[in-house]
């Protein structure tokens, strides 16, 4: 009876310890299991699990344990890990035109942005990604992005002239800022509450999460909800590994995918909504940040003043006129 006990334990290790699996699938990406992003690799991995019947082991791996995002690409081509989630940032070398996400005003909405990343357009960006060797799976949302400044609010777009904005390593951002007058000023992350608090910056973009995990709102006066930008993931897979599954399993990944996509957005929205809400009851609260919320005319302004910048990225060096102006012709 004693043997039967042992065997029934160490068989029930061995089915979940991924020894049972045909295959191991480790899932690298940078931020922690309670957000969007994490819940979704979470889902991915119950899903892909249960569909495969137990043939794929899915692995993930939250908070830079394995890779952080400037090294994960050559991992992915390495088959070192097998998925990752960087934002489009990371993939600046190797497909520029991913920042088309970058250009200010190009989507309407939500509801706009996805039709975008789930029709011709979207396909075109992932099948250049593709081609250099990574399997591109699906985009993930963060959100979109709102202006904050400490020196005046932002309602008209000269208000933003002389200002120093920080922005991430992004052609596109340095040409949005220069457009309304301001001056960009490329900064790491990390130093950006700092940066604020201390003065070398007046001002930053950035989504609410971002904002409000990272105290940026207390350390400015004046926060403008422009939804004017978006970040975002790119979900890739090692083209090593895609090659290897069965047909079945690659549907199995794709299906498993297509799911965890429409839950990441879910995800998404309401945290956004979510923290958004937070912010409110911190000015409400405190009175020291002003919340901003443009008329559909000053919208207009803004989208009018920034959007001459995008003849400057036709290139298919850079971005695209195909891309820009299928994006903007997406219903």
């Amino acid at each position: 009876m004693k043997k039967l006990v042992i065997g029934a334990v160490a068989a029930a290790v061995l089915a979940t310890s991924g020894l049972a699996a045909d295959y191991t699938l480790k899932f690298s990406h940078v931020v922690s299991d309670n957000t969007p992003k994490g819940k979704a690799a979470r889902f991915f991995e119950q899903r892909l699990e249960e569909l495969s019947g137990g043939k794929i082991d899915v692995q993930v791996y939250p908070s830079s344990q394995l890779y952080k995002d400037n090294a994960v690409l050559k991992a992915i081509r390495l088959d070192s890990v097998q998925m990752a989630a960087p934002s489009f940032s990371k993939f600046g070398k190797i497909v520029p035109n991913l920042a088309l996400f970058d250009l200010p005003f190009l989507f309407k909405d939500m509801g706009h942005l996805h039709r975008v990343q789930d029709g011709e357009v979207g396909e075109k960006l992932k099948a250049m990604v593709t081609k250099k060797g990574i399997v591109a799976l699906d985009f993930w949302d963060n959100h979109f992005k709102q202006l904050s400044s400490s020196k005046k609010p932002l309602i008209k777009p000269e208000d933003a002239k002389g200002q120093k904005f920080r922005i991430m390593s992004s052609k596109v951002l340095e040409a949005q800022f220069h457009a309304v007058g301001a001056n960009p000023q490329m900064m790491p992350f990390s130093e950006v509450y700092s940066g604020l608090q201390q003065g070398v910056i007046d001002g930053q973009e950035n989504t609410n999460s971002n904002i409000f995990t990272k105290k940026f709102h207390e350390v400015q006066k004046y926060l403008t909800v422009t939804n004017h930008g978006y970040l975002g993931y790119l979900v890739v897979m090692s083209k090593k590994f895609w090659n290897k599954l069965p047909a079945d399993l690659q549907a199995n990944v794709k299906q498993a995918m297509k799911e965890a996509t429409a839950k990441e957005r879910e995800y998404a929205e309401e945290l956004n909504t979510k923290q958004f809400n937070e912010i409110k009851a911190y000015a409400e609260k405190t009175g020291n940040l002003e919340i901003i919320t443009l008329t559909p005319e000053q919208r207009n302004e803004w989208a009018t003043a920034v959007s001459k910048i995008y003849p400057e990225f036709y290139s298919d060096r850079k971005i695209g006129e195909d891309l820009i102006k299928g994006a903007l012709n997406t219903k």
